[in-house]
């Protein structure tokens, strides 16, 4: 977590509860942001139901900070069956949460 995410006003906007979700999701997130946690891995990492998990990955996901997402969902086909096969989550640089050495998006000050 990068200290942008404080001084910008990111973390006071998002909310706790949308703030403990992008921790938990961002804990499965490659060097790309991609994770592919299932809702019950989240849920259980929340300690909270899967309906409740789900529920919260939503708001996540419809949440802007200065008109952008943080998270993108994305539900991805089997390539042979076309059967839905997993849900893949992009957690964006302007998260201001990186992994192996990649780089936040720089925020501008919200008036905060």
């Amino acid at each position: 977590m990068y200290v942008d995410a404080v001084h910008s006003g990111l973390i006071a906007d998002l909310s706790p509860e949308r703030w403990t979700t992008l921790c938990v999701l961002a804990s499965f997130m490659d060097e790309d942001g991609e994770c592919y946690p299932t809702q019950d891995m989240i849920a259980k990492r929340l300690n909270i139901s899967r309906e409740s998990a789900n529920r919260r990955i939503k708001k996540l996901c419809e949440y802007r900070w200065q008109g952008k997402p943080l998270v993108i969902k994305e539900r991805r086909r089997h390539e042979r069956t076309q059967q839905w096969e997993n849900t893949v989550y992009t957690i964006l640089p302007i998260s201001q949460l990186a992994i192996f050495g990649n780089e936040p998006e720089t925020l501008e000050p919200s008036g905060v």
